[in-house]
């Protein structure tokens, strides 16, 4: 017979004893932030949002959920995209909102090592002001945490350049499902010391452990940042653009972002942008390299693409004169992130391509969606360089309960199918790309998934029903 101690309420005002007043809100306590990501989807209140300051205290959330058969999520930023750190009525979310901070800078390891609860944009500033640079950048860099964006291995805008999150992560701290904590803040650039378990964590969406603590790699500070915007007559054209920014500018190329025609459209007449180059050609491309001596860099940036003009490659181009500029060149990319005020509610998709068959997807797709949904509009842009197209859809009028995403999912993601390419990129599955991930992994691969999750949590406690 349950007594009265055993109760899940109870069980969390024991925590909160332990842990402190603020450590544990339950029932009405529970901010309306901890009910959902970013998703369009409906919120899900909690039973209840714990708070830890130290692996420790998620050591004993976790020891609390267990005892009383909660099922709990962590959380970070909660700026996902795919419900990867949302609950569901009855769970508990650990939140490490309260686990901030940067421990360390070693100068000599060129390492950080921060708690998983720190905002993006906080390691960003640090890094600088140590004169260093933290690569990893994200329009969400003043919300996400950094334990977010290693558990969806985010990748962002100079991917490119340095690679995904886990290429800039040596060492961390996990909680496991049942509570055990693995620290391993390694500095160590080679280690080969048995399997490398931070890549089992990195990427896996919060399902097999809680990260709390994380040793970052640092880089040296650019002492020079090039911008170009480049107007194309096609996509062929962009396609050799990119092969002439990798051979002519090697390790400086830093993004290589791509705009369709629809997007340029978008920004220009609904967004009210008044970019540096006209309208009216195929494709626009904003080129970014950076180096460490600006009076060498600059005039070797303004040579290689005086050649590209004198080639005949660029339709046209304007350069960046000032960090300034280039800022402006940026804000051109970026502001995809008010679509929500310039478009009302629409659908955002993530996806994996090869390069040379971007233009054939959006060719294809923008035609399938037009056909296959009344109404249905859409626009196409992304970090082409690394083989990440993004694209937003949307039927003018209706709410955002309304908008077909259903039929939208299997049309883009059927032809994503088609073309061998990922349902997701940089944003992850959660549970909103759930049923699609057989479309970019086979059914061995997603096998064992099930059984890594299932050897670290039987009980099917952490982000149940999450990725798999």
């Amino acid at each position: 017979m349950t007594t009265l101690l055993e109760r899940p309420e109870d069980m969390l005002r024991d925590l909160r004893n332990q842990l402190g007043p603020q450590a544990v809100l339950i029932g009405n306590e529970v901010p309306a932030r901890n009910c959902n990501d970013w998703s369009a989807s409906l919120p899900q209140t909690p039973l209840a949002v714990i708070r830890p300051v130290d692996a420790a205290g998620v050591a004993a959330a976790i020891a609390t959920c267990r005892k009383a058969g909660l099922p709990f999520v962590p959380q970070g930023g909660l700026t996902g995209l795919c419900r990867g750190a949302a609950p569901e009525p009855g769970w508990v979310a650990i939140s490490l909102e309260r686990m901030t901070g940067i421990e360390e800078i070693d100068r000599a390891s060129a390492t950080m090592t921060v708690k998983a609860g720190t905002p993006l944009e906080t390691i960003q500033k640090a890094a600088d002001e140590a004169g260093f640079f933290f690569p990893l950048d994200l329009g969400s860099r003043g919300s996400c945490a950094i334990g977010g964006n290693l558990s969806t291995n985010a990748g962002g805008n100079r991917v490119i350049r340095y690679g995904m999150t886990r290429e800039l992560v040596l060492g961390l701290e996990v909680v496991l499902p049942d509570g055990t904590v693995i620290t391993n803040l390694n500095k160590l650039m080679k280690n080969n010391a048995g399997y490398d378990l931070k890549h089992l964590f990195i990427g896996s969406e919060g399902t097999l452990g809680i990260i709390t603590r994380v040793v970052l790699r640092l880089f040296p500070k650019p002492r020079s940042t090039m911008a170009a915007l480049c107007a194309l007559k096609d996509y062929a054209a962009v396609v050799a653009l990119l092969d002439a920014a990798r051979s002519g500018l090697g390790p400086l190329l830093s993004a290589f972002e791509v705009m369709w025609p629809d997007y340029w459209e978008m920004i220009t007449a609904r967004a009210g942008v008044k970019p540096p180059v006209a309208a009216g050609h195929g494709l626009y491309v904003l080129v970014e390299a950076q180096g460490t001596d600006e009076s060498i860099d600059a005039p070797r940036f303004q040579a290689w693409l005086e050649g590209l003009m004198e080639r005949g490659l660029l339709a046209d181009a304007a350069v960046a004169q000032s960090l300034a500029q280039t800022q402006k060149f940026w804000a051109v990319r970026d502001i995809c992130a008010e679509f929500g005020q310039v478009l009302g509610p629409h659908i955002s998709y993530d996806i994996g391509l090869a390069v040379a068959r971007m233009d054939e997807f959006v060719t294809r797709c923008k035609a399938a969606l037009a056909d296959g949904i009344k109404g249905c509009e859409s626009v196409y842009y992304g970090h082409i360089g690394d083989g990440n197209l993004h694209l937003v859809s949307w039927v003018t009028g209706l709410p955002i309960e309304r908008q077909p995403k259903d039929a939208m999912d299997a049309i883009i993601y059927g032809l994503v199918r088609e073309m061998s390419g990922s349902v997701s990129a940089e944003h992850g599955i959660g549970t909103l790309k759930k049923q699609w991930l057989g479309h970019a992994r086979s059914e061995a691969e997603i096998a064992l998934m099930r059984t890594l999750k299932a050897a670290l949590d039987p009980d099917h406690l952490l982000n149940p029903g999450k990725v798999i």
